[in-house]
């Protein structure tokens, strides 16, 4: 599953527990220790006992989790990289304990296990997600812990859905937030997954949100090349991607800014097996992450994964080494 197809994903509504598997690529499992390398054994010494740290397999995924293992390897912990590229089938590995430690979403997982709980349909009449990060945590937790899950506080980081334009576009019509659009009168056209001529997220909430007439939608995808390619030849105005998508600057593109806080807060979170690994010390552990990363650093960290072929291992230990997160600091 892609970084760009999880968010959108999401946002979309509700995400239909049945076909999901088929949606996402199926089961791809791959075991690898906390240094990057595949492996079925943990790494480092384990003094503190072993942890399964879960990954679904697109960029941001892997870079989360080598963070998250390396640093509870720094705690004394022998961690190990499991990837499982999809929701439906990680999320009962974390339940049963197979999987101890998952780099999550809030807005998506709340929703996730809105569906889980209460049937997609019911789910997507009743979201409990919202931009409001304080309020979807709080959902989130209420789910999950029927579940044997611990949700662990949110950071300042966030993956989700978000609009970019050309710079020379923003600069020639004065547009730093999607308000400005709106208030341009400029007709635009999208281009997006073709869903987004009725989801509330994208669309219909700019139109109804912001007043931004959209005069049609091209369905390239959500952050695809062709999607951004098509922005910057002009063919059409705006494109759907996310937040800490990498390679807006090689398509002349920025971000507007989603200012009346129309997407869902998909704040970075951990989210842990509460019985295995629910203890304050694992939670000081991931902490230092959550409470260091900022949306700018994981835009960063994709770059350099995606655009300079760096290891998500390497990318992952140089940044802790940056901020001072390891050697018991």
């Amino acid at each position: 599953m892609s970084r760009t197809a999880r968010v959108a994903g999401a946002a979309l509504g509700v995400l239909a527990l049945t076909g999901g598997l088929a949606a996402c690529g199926g089961d791809s499992l791959e075991d690898r220790d906390s240094s990057g390398g595949a492996s079925g054994s943990s790494g480092g010494g384990g003094a503190k006992g072993s942890l399964v740290v879960g990954s679904a397999g697109f960029t941001e995924a892997n870079v989360l989790a080598e963070l998250y293992a390396q640093v509870l390897k720094d705690a004394g912990y022998s961690t190990s990289i499991k990837t499982v590229e999809n929701r439906e089938l990680y999320e009962p590995a974390l339940e049963k304990g197979d999987i101890d430690v998952v780099p999550e979403y809030a807005a998506t997982l709340a929703e996730f296990l809105n569906a889980k709980a209460n049937g997609p349909k019911q789910a997507q009449e009743k979201p409990v997600a919202s931009s409001d990060v304080n309020a979807t945590v709080d959902a989130l937790e209420k789910l999950a812990e029927p579940r044997g899950l611990k949700v662990l506080p949110a950071g300042e980081a966030v993956d989700q859905n978000a609009f970019a334009v050309t710079k020379e576009y923003a600069e020639k019509n004065k547009l730093k937030t999607l308000s400005d659009l709106g208030a341009a009168k400029l007709k635009v056209r999208i281009a997006a997954g073709d869903e987004c001529a009725i989801r509330p997220f994208c669309a219909p909430g700019l139109k109804k949100a912001y007043g931004i007439d959209v005069a049609g939608i091209d369905p390239k995808g959500v952050g695809t090349p062709q999607a951004k390619q098509a922005v910057k030849d002009g063919t059409d105005q705006l494109v759907l991607t996310t937040t800490t998508d990498a390679t807006l600057e090689q398509f002349g593109l920025v971000l507007l800014e989603d200012d009346k806080k129309l997407q869902n807060a998909d704040n970075v979170l951990p989210v842990v097996n509460a019985k295995d690994a629910g203890s304050d010390e694992i939670a000081a552990a991931l902490k230092k992450i959550s409470t260091a990363l900022t949306t700018d650093d994981l835009v960063e960290l994709n770059r350099k994964v995606d655009a300079e072929r760096a290891k998500p291992a390497d990318v992952a230990k140089a940044y802790l080494e940056e901020k001072g997160l390891l050697g018991g600091s």
